[in-house]
């Protein structure tokens, strides 16, 4: 049996722990509940994929609890302003009111704001990697992978091609995940090795496919999932007409090459033996997931 589920499970849970524990030491307010109940569930992977690459290094959670927990500010901020009306407009997300609905629009803002801050000051903690120079290179390569060359760039793609004048093809579209989702993924997959001053070469191949499989998956629950067990609205990207893996490969194109992908992920962890059968199993877990 996978000892994957547990590992996720173990990883979510003290993940939050930490990210609950820093936002409780804000002064009171509401930015601060909303960051609180922002920062609350969802499967928390780019966190598990820290502290998986830490152990794979040779670096305990105790040296990398503080990264994990600054990648999971950072996609909760992306999620809070992503749902904005201004963005995609949702009014769900992990089951639950969205932070502009359940206070308002410029307190979602702030929050984001705020959890994004959280973050890099987090990267700059004791407990973000064993050393200086592993804290350094984790902050500077998450500004890059966040920002204007990555996940940012990513959204403004995405956002532009709800109005262009045709249709992005697939190759566009693959450009626009590896920013909007593949960004964040890849820097957390790559952590553990930035920490320990390795290389990060088959980890970021590794996870380069993974974030498209991931991507892929999630136009597919779009089509096919259950809105109740994906917590959010589902079907939009159809009834706006945007073109997504699933609209261009078919299902069932869309199906075999995340499949595709899942294999050349899991090839690319053979540097490190049965030590990867855990990051294994999580790509596996990426195209078979319902939620």
């Amino acid at each position: 049996m996978s000892a994957f589920p547990t590992a996720l499970s173990a990883a979510a849970d003290r993940v939050e722990a930490r990210l609950q524990v820093e936002i409780a030491t804000l002064p009171p307010s509401m930015v601060r509940d909303a960051m609180a109940y922002a920062a609350r569930g969802g499967k928390k992977l780019r966190g598990f994929l820290v502290l998986e690459s830490a152990r794979l290094h040779g670096i305990g959670p105790e040296h990398a609890i503080a990264s994990a927990a600054a990648i999971e500010a950072i996609h909760a901020y992306s999620l809070v302003h992503d749902d904005l009306p201004a963005m995609d407009d949702d009014d769900l997300r992990r089951g639950q009111p969205t932070v502009h609905v359940k206070w308002d629009e410029a307190t979602a803002i702030l929050t984001g704001d705020a959890l994004q801050t959280l973050a890099f000051g987090l990267l700059a903690r004791d407990d973000a990697a064993p050393t200086d120079a592993g804290r350094l290179a984790l902050l500077v390569s998450l500004a890059h992978a966040s920002g204007g060359a990555g996940m940012v760039l990513g959204q403004a793609l995405d956002i532009a091609a709800e109005s262009a004048a045709s249709p992005l093809d697939l190759d566009a579209i693959t450009e626009l995940q590896r920013g909007k989702t593949g960004a964040l993924i890849e820097w957390s997959a790559c952590a553990g090795a930035r920490m320990a001053g390795a290389d990060t070469a088959p980890l970021a191949t590794y996870a380069q496919a993974l974030g498209l499989a991931f991507q892929i998956a999630d136009d597919l629950l779009d089509i096919e999932g259950d809105a109740a067990l994906a917590g959010k609205r589902l079907q939009k990207d159809m009834a706006a007409g945007k073109a997504t893996f699933v609209s261009l490969l078919g299902v069932d194109g869309a199906k075999a090459r995340a499949r595709q992908l899942v294999a050349q992920a899991q090839d690319a962890l053979a540097p490190y033996g049965s030590q990867a059968d855990i990051l294994r199993d999580a790509a596996q877990f990426v195209i078979a997931r319902k939620a």
